[in-house]
């Protein structure tokens, strides 16, 4: 019952934090998605007791639309050709971590609550603070006009950047519905350059194993060869191919899995398979494939 509640706890939450949004982006009160939001609040709290599988994927759904509505919304009021006035800024320093868009055992069995608790409240969090302290330290080294530790902080600025953005990639590239396939311009996409769904599936999962030490195995975008790539990442930041863009990533540092998988990482990637967020997957590779430059 306990992780019930703290599934809820999450889910309330993750709903707060979206009208907190709204507020800061000064949307309407009477806009559609503040009365989405207000009568899934309304839902929240009616909740008193264990849901079924069934229902509790309901919730999800529910969540993962709230999200896309979100999203599209802020999408409707940028024109193109135009910035919306009041869009997002992150000042030097300004990083925070994001909400899981799902519960802490939402994941289960395929990834232990424990390990998503400990993943996105330490690890994360960790990446987050890191960035915000290079940021800082860079900004005082511009005021100051001393920039003997550039070299360091611009370390420190690639790699807890890095592991911010992924992760924050990681948590929406994975859903308790997931699984299967993609559907659409990305299934296209992977079969024309991988030949099919099956081999891109060996051999993303291969890349994944065989990451050397820590790091990530990563789908991208690629403007300029205007076609998809499977990347591996050492640590957060090494091995990167520039000019490209994630569309899916797959974190293979111990901490992803120890606690539950020991040291069979290959265990653990054929599991994540089964959690894949596929329509995330798409809706990114929808927004970057826009992006294409001069082919070389």
């Amino acid at each position: 019952m306990s992780k019930f509640h703290d599934y809820i706890k999450d889910v309330f939450n993750w709903n707060e934090e979206m009208k907190r949004f709204l507020e800061s982006e000064d949307v309407e009160k009477d806009a559609e998605l503040w009365v989405k939001l207000d009568k899934f609040s309304g839902v929240i709290e009616k909740l008193d007791g264990q849901l079924d599988i069934e229902e509790l994927n309901a919730l999800q759904s529910r969540v993962d639309e709230l999200h896309n509505d979100v999203e599209q919304y802020f999408s409707r009021r940028q024109p193109v050709g135009h910035i919306y006035i009041n869009e997002p800024f992150i000042p030097a320093g300004g990083h925070s971590l994001p909400p899981l868009p799902y519960g802490y055992d939402s994941l289960e069995p395929y990834i232990a609550e424990e390990i998503m608790r400990l993943h996105h409240t330490k690890h994360h969090q960790s990446y987050v603070d890191g960035l915000n302290r290079a940021e800082e330290m860079l900004k005082k080294a511009r005021q100051d006009g001393d920039f003997k530790l550039v070299k360091h902080w611009s370390r420190e600025l690639a790699f807890h950047g890095s592991g911010h953005y992924l992760h924050t990639i990681f948590w929406n590239n994975m859903s308790p519905s997931g699984g299967g396939k993609p559907s659409g311009a990305l299934l296209g996409e992977i079969e024309k350059y991988f030949g099919s769904f099956e081999q891109f599936k060996k051999h993303f999962s291969e890349a994944a194993k065989q990451v050397e030490g820590v790091g990530w195995a990563i789908l991208v975008w690629s403007p300029r060869s205007r076609h998809l790539e499977i990347l591996q990442s050492e640590r957060h930041m090494l091995l990167t191919q520039w000019d490209t863009i994630p569309i899916l990533a797959l974190d293979v540092w111990e901490h992803a899995y120890y606690l539950q998988y020991k040291n069979n990482r290959a265990d653990y990637v054929n599991n994540w398979w089964n959690i894949v967020n596929w329509k995330d997957a798409e809706e990114r590779f929808q927004k970057a494939s826009q992006l294409k430059w001069k082919p070389f």
